[in-house]
């Protein structure tokens, strides 16, 4: 299956959360998708897989990842020392394409993950053109010197205001240093990690 290319505010409606920004559509229409509207609603109560399986696929919406490779992390995360939900969750935040979104690089991490693939974004200084890389700690992440004059880079640099703990921005430089693995309560996302663990543990 290829990556998901179609209408966001459906799947943003579909979990009731904004997962690919801020969306008019969700505070107009604050209910699913589906030619009934929001009278009549599919299914009453969900069942506990149900539940489970709508939190994996919000996460992998979230973060644009694919079904193998989000398994995958899963594994990665599974087989780490602490706590596997968290693991994951850190995993996520590690991509590349994460990062940049998070650097204010993007405005989304569709657009973070175009950047990369297009050689935009240098990792220690080298080209790194693979949205899935996982960075660690100490790793550089900075916009290729051909590009920093690009304005997609530089009006979302400049509409960016949110900074992260575990991050270090240098805006003179457009590079940025990762710190730290990012706590749980460092990551922003609405996911409910445990239940994604539960899923797997089937």
């Amino acid at each position: 299956m290829a990556r998901y290319r179609g209408p966001k505010s459906k799947i943003a409606r579909r979990f009731r959360d904004p997962i690919f920004g801020p969306d008019k559509s969700l505070d107009r229409r604050a209910y699913g998708p589906g030619q009934h509207g929001p009278s009549k609603r599919r299914g009453g109560k969900q069942s506990e897989y149900a539940i489970q399986l709508g939190e994996k696929q919000k996460a992998k919406y979230t973060y644009g990842i694919l079904e193998r490779q989000f398994s995958n992390l899963f594994e990665r995360a599974s087989r780490m020392k602490g706590i596997t939900g968290e693991n994951l969750l850190q995993l996520c935040e590690a991509r590349l394409d994460n990062t940049v979104y998070r650097m204010g690089i993007a405005p989304t991490r569709r657009a973070a993950r175009q950047l990369v693939s297009h050689r935009h974004i240098t990792v220690n200084g080298e080209l790194v053109n693979i949205p899935s890389y996982t960075l660690k700690i100490g790793d550089v992440v900075g916009v290729r010197e051909k590009s920093k004059s690009l304005e997609a880079i530089t009006s979302s640099l400049t509409a960016s205001n949110k900074k992260y703990d575990w991050l270090d921005w240098n805006s003179a430089d457009m590079a940025g240093k990762v710190l730290s693995v990012p706590s749980r309560e460092m990551i922003p996302e609405n996911i409910k990690e445990q239940l994604i663990v539960e899923l797997y543990s089937k």
